[in-house]
């Protein structure tokens, strides 16, 4: 363990997603833990989910301007050429005046200006890769870190060996605090019924939300209830599908939408469900793992380099999940394979034991003390 005696300052940089979030904000409160006093600011794209999560955990935030290159032909292609020059510009001047000790960069295409800007200043940087195949970002960044985190062994491939170590992904504390008794309470459902949960990630899933609306007059009829995570941007338009459809979205019925859920609802929501249905993050299947959840995994097929499909087959090959690949999600498979599993106990509880192999209790913790191994005291 290492305690820090010194007040430190970290730079936390990353993309827009929950997957990219939520671990950020973990290895932030082991380095609470392990350094008191530690000063954090996180730089990021404006919009997304990472700078108004950063906010409510009183976490200040400096915007850049951040750009991508996408796999197919786009004239943002063309045009994110100069949001990357000028997000690098405005990365020098916050590194600047904050001056951290070390940057914690989680990857994606908003970490690039930040990790580079670093470079220049001579600040040290730790990155953290989530998934069974290497992002593009933290490929190229790879070069000029000090220390890569990864999740998955195959991920070893994409970097230089000498400076990698296999740490898990970090899972929030709230979200295994969860609580069967009050997520009855705060669901208003019926603790004698099978429950599932339809977790689109902090964004949301087109595909997941259409499959499960497909199905859902079923599975209430048969006293099956669901909690369903639609995604902001999805939101309204489930609302008016399921109540034209003459589904009230209460406890009572047995539906219960949300556009997102707090650490502490997701944690709830986990804890009293029989089987939960996500796409395949990294994030989401580390916190499933750390619960040995039951679950279903529908990977998005347009995920950058596959890493879903990778994330998803890797954990199947162990028997640690079910996965249906987005071309398959029509409603009698998709029905059929959430009974077998509500179903059949024994399938169940052995698909759930054999998802815990992926979780790392301790990844946070470690990544936090690499962190600090940087920090020239």
């Amino acid at each position: 363990m290492i305690l820090m005696a010194k007040n430190i300052r970290v730079v936390l940089t990353g993309g827009v997603s929950g997957g990219h979030t939520f671990p950020l904000l973990a290895v932030a409160e082991e380095l609470q833990t392990l350094s008191p006093g530690v000063e954090f600011l996180f730089i990021g794209p404006s919009g997304g989910f990472g700078a108004a999560s950063m906010e409510e955990k009183g976490i200040p935030v400096k915007l850049v301007s951040t750009g991508k290159w996408r796999r197919y032909f786009s004239f943002q292609n063309f045009t994110d050429l100069f949001r990357i020059p000028f997000g690098f510009i405005q990365s020098l001047w916050h590194l600047f005046f904050f001056f951290p000790d070390v940057v914690f960069s989680k990857g994606g295409s908003a970490s690039v200006p930040v990790v580079l800007a670093a470079r220049v200043y001579r600040i040290p940087v730790l990155i953290h890769d989530s998934d069974a195949v290497a992002g593009m970002a933290n490929r190229f960044l790879s070069r000029f870190v000090q220390k890569i985190a990864i999740a998955y062994p195959s991920a070893r491939n994409y970097f230089p060996v000498e400076k990698v170590a296999l740490t898990g992904n970090p899972v929030r504390t709230d979200i295994m605090s969860g609580q069967r008794e009050r997520g009855y309470m705060e669901f208003g459902l019926d603790p004698g019924k099978k429950t599932i949960a339809v977790i689109g990630g902090s964004l949301g899933a087109t595909r997941l939300n259409e499959a499960l609306l497909h199905i859902l007059p079923e599975l209430l009829a048969e006293g099956i209830q669901v909690i369903h995570q639609t995604g902001s941007d999805h939101y309204e338009n489930i609302l008016k599908a399921v109540t034209g459809a003459g589904i009230e979205p209460r406890g009572s019925t047995g539906y219960i939408p949300r556009a997102f859920f707090t650490a502490e609802e997701l944690g709830d929501a986990y804890a009293l469900s029989d089987v939960v249905m996500s796409r395949a993050g990294a994030g989401s299947i580390a916190e499933l793992a750390s619960l040995g959840k039951t679950c279903i995994l529908v990977p998005l097929a347009s995920s950058a380099n596959g890493e879903q499909q990778k994330n998803a087959y890797d954990i199947a090959h162990i028997g640690g999940a079910a996965v249906l690949e987005e071309a398959n999600l029509g409603e009698h498979l998709l029905l059929d394979e959430i009974k077998s599993l509500l179903n059949d106990e024994a399938k169940s509880k052995a698909m759930g034991e054999a998802l815990r192999a992926f979780y790392h209790p301790e990844a946070a913790r470690h990544i936090a003390e690499g962190l600090l191994s940087l920090v020239k005291v």
